[in-house]
């Protein structure tokens, strides 16, 4: 109904969390107006009730609706020809271009520009640059453009793409900017720096139109605003020989920002070093290939990314016997697949936290605060406690690697050391029976069958289809997998060994599906093993 209503207005459809109407007693349409997160969309009035005065109403419930979830300050994107009518319901004007403007209700461009002035001191005068940089992730390549433009200036501020729709999250590439910008102030990022994911096309005649436009306006928010609240004289950018996009940005701002006393200067990029191969060799696994384009300060944020890489494996592997995948919820009546994608998500930020702390209570802080993050996400479910343990300890492990050493070597002497620093004065046996080998007791030993076992076993076949299932099956029959004792018992545990271990000699697909309906209808969780399954793809990831 609302795609016909906009339709017939000229509109197209965008993505919302919620859409208003006023309808006439027949339930007919006359006017709408949408909202996503802070971003009021797909605003139109159908032609006959335009003279009715109804923009007024739905924008002000709109803004009600927004501020009972928090949210009270709004931005609009709409035609030039509807500024005034939104100026009437007390927005103003923040940037133009010919086919659209940004207009927002509230103080929040003000106030971040009020602490961006607090953060020139004793330039003003001097010659100040700048460099807008998404950095997905921070590479040695965007390290040479910060370099280079430094040495130009008396000073140069980062400003990092606030929007998370990248394959690092903003904290992370923000941080990995910090630590690797040399003199240069990474400050913070802001809403106002308009993307893709942000900017709504709704309105446009041409889809072809939205690029420009978007580029349009955040050049001419960036002089009016940006630029005087920093004091900034230059923008440096990094030469685009092959996106068509971020050609165009570029020539745009040769165009516009001159005028308004902004220079710009176009560094040329290193050619043998991308972010977008960083991310290739990472979703391949291979963080040998990704470290090499990289400072060492962002390779714990590569960890992290294989971190939540082996988990989102391990989740969408199928025929996972007991186990919640793609193909059902295995053993569990408490969570599915989608409570399995919000356990994982919740605990990105925490993967980096881990990589970098350096000391056991600062590492093992982390793992609660994961924990609770956890919890919260998935209404109280445990999806990855043991996930978090084992995981943890890895990526720490990885971070203070030496590059003089065997990688391995290093990792499974490593692992007990920080295992045991974790849990000093833990009560290791205080649930479990002395003879079960549980997760803390794993990694005190350095987690042996992974390197011996699991691991040489995986490399064999991990270019199969099935690959992943047969590992889990080799994690089963030699793991006493805490998980199933616990619901089960330790006499089925070992019937559960002996089990894998059959189907993954005689392997068929009917066999290991009957094994997948019987521990499902008998509650035998393996989610021991699950974890280990995870750790061992990671650890293929980076050794």
């Amino acid at each position: 109904m609302v795609e016909r209503f906009l339709e017939a207005n000229g509109l197209r459809m965008e993505a919302l969390d919620v859409y208003l109407t006023i309808q006439d007693a027949e339930g007919r349409i006359l006017a709408g107006a949408g909202l996503s997160r802070d971003i009021i969309k797909c605003v139109a009035v159908a032609q006959e009730a335009r003279s009715e005065g109804l923009m007024g109403p739905l924008v002000s419930a709109l803004v009600a609706l927004a501020a009972r979830q928090g949210i009270h300050q709004l931005k609009v994107f709409t035609k030039p020809e509807y500024q005034s009518i939104f100026e009437s319901l007390g927005f103003h004007l923040l940037a133009q271009a010919p086919l659209a403007i940004l207009l927002e209700n509230g103080r929040g461009l003000e106030q971040y520009c009020a602490g961006l002035r607090c953060l020139v001191g004793q330039s003003e005068g001097s010659r100040i640059g700048v460099i807008i940089m998404n950095a997905n992730p921070f590479t040695r390549g965007h390290q040479y453009l910060l370099e280079k433009a430094a040495d130009q200036v008396d000073k140069l501020f980062v400003i990092p793409v606030k929007e998370d729709a990248s394959a690092f999250l903003y904290s992370e590439r923000k941080a990995m900017m910090e630590a690797g910008a040399g003199s240069s102030v990474v400050v913070e990022g802001s809403d106002y720096q308009i993307s893709a994911a942000t900017f709504p096309t709704y309105f446009l005649k041409d889809l072809s139109d939205a690029s420009e436009t978007q580029m349009r306006l955040d050049l001419d928010l960036f002089a009016r605003y940006i630029a005087p609240a920093l004091g900034v004289t230059v923008r440096f950018v990094g030469s685009e020989p092959q996106d068509p996009l971020t050609a165009k940005y570029n020539a745009l701002m040769k165009e516009m920002l001159p005028p308004r006393g902004i220079q710009v200067v176009e560094i040329p990029r290193l050619e043998s070093i991308s972010a977008s191969a960083v991310r290739s060799a990472l979703e391949a696994g291979d963080f040998a290939s990704a470290a090499a384009l990289v400072p060492v300060t962002s390779q714990p944020f590569l960890l992290a990314f294989l971190a939540e890489r082996s988990l989102r494996l391990e989740l969408d592997t199928p025929m996972k016997p007991g186990l919640v995948g793609p193909d059902g919820p295995g053993a569990h009546k408490d969570m599915d697949y989608g409570t399995m994608q919000r356990g994982i998500a919740s605990l990105r930020p925490f993967w980096s936290r881990m990589a970098l702390a350096s000391s056991a209570d600062e590492l093992r802080q982390a793992g609660i605060d994961a924990e609770n993050a956890m919890l919260a996400a998935t209404g109280g479910v445990n999806t990855h406690r043991g996930a978090i343990f084992a995981l943890g300890l890895a990526v720490n492990a990885a971070a203070r690697r030496m590059e003089s050493i065997d990688f391995k070597s290093f990792m499974q002497n490593t692992l007990p050391e920080i295992a045991q620093g974790v849990l000093f004065n833990s009560l290791i046996d205080s649930k479990l029976h002395s003879t079960v080998i549980g997760a803390r007791r794993i990694a005190l030993t350095g987690y042996r069958d992974l390197f011996e076992d699991w691991l040489p076993f995986y490399r064999k076949i991990r270019h199969e289809n099935t690959a992943k299932q047969a590992l889990l099956l080799r994690i089963l029959s030699t793991l006493d997998d805490t998980c199933v004792i616990k619901r089960v018992g330790k006499d089925r545990a070992e019937l559960v060994k002996q089990e894998a271990k059959a189907v993954l000699e005689d392997y068929t697909e009917e066999k290991l599906k009957s094994l997948c309906d019987r521990y499902a209808a008998e509650g035998i969780s393996p989610g021991g093993a699950a974890d280990m399954l995870a750790l061992t793809i990671f650890t293929d990831s980076i050794l």
